[in-house]
């Protein structure tokens, strides 16, 4: 497989603007602020595309970069977006900036109609939120979790919150190059234990996983784009 292409198209705030409509697939990340989300993406399209930094909650927009493939599905090309949604758990400025960012996030992936007060999880970090208008092309997610902390009660709740919208997660163990054997082995049983599915193991530093992350991602696109 390789990237053809790989180019940052716009970033949204929570009214949603912004957000492409071209019925493309998207793919859409989430996790806590510093989990690693901006070095994954740079790491899979092996360019410098998302700014990272070493301070949490610095991903205050949805970031939308388009992706182009060779041999993702099969011959020919496969295009599609990746989408780098605000970190959750954390962010300058205290809990109203964190629940600003939890907004950002809800406006992206939300459906179009109010959700119902019952229907389970907040948006993590947020005491309230309202609403946005989301691509209906948008049901894939990407949890990203930090594979040295399985467990951690902000993951828990972020995995309810896209479960109560209906979003495909799959689960991703970033920074596994940081563990052990052993660490690791008793880490991924954890958060397998945890989320009810396996978490897939990967590092942006080593490259230990970006092309089975890929193969993964083409499966989203290719699927989404026979259900579309």
């Amino acid at each position: 497989m390789k990237v053809l292409s790989a180019e940052f198209v716009t970033s949204a705030s929570a009214s949603g603007k912004g957000i492409p409509g071209d019925g493309l697939p998207q793919v859409a990340l989430a996790g806590r602020s510093n989990v690693g989300k901006s070095s994954l993406l740079n790491a899979l399209t092996r360019r410098r595309l998302a700014r990272t930094s070493a301070a949490p909650g610095k991903t205050r927009l949805v970031n939308v970069y388009r992706v182009e493939l060779q041999g993702a599905a099969g011959p020919g090309r496969t295009a599609l977006y990746l989408i780098d949604l605000p970190g959750y758990g954390y962010a300058r400025g205290g809990e109203s900036a964190a629940a600003e960012l939890a907004l950002v996030a809800e406006a992206y992936l939300s459906p179009r109609e109010r959700l119902r007060p019952d229907r389970g999880a907040k948006p993590p970090s947020a005491e309230k939120s309202r609403p946005g208008a989301r691509n209906s092309s948008v049901r894939h997610v990407l949890l990203l979790v930090d594979s040295r902390h399985p467990g951690l009660e902000a993951d828990r709740q972020a995995a309810g919150w896209l479960d109560s919208l209906g979003v495909d997660t799959r689960v991703v163990a970033t920074k596994i190059d940081k563990l052990t054997r052993s660490e690791r082995a008793r880490n991924l049983t954890a958060l397998g234990n945890m989320f009810g599915t396996a978490a897939m193991p990967v590092s942006a530093t080593s490259g230990e996983g970006l092309d089975e992350l890929w193969r993964m991602i083409a499966r989203i696109a290719r699927d989404a784009d026979r259900d579309g």
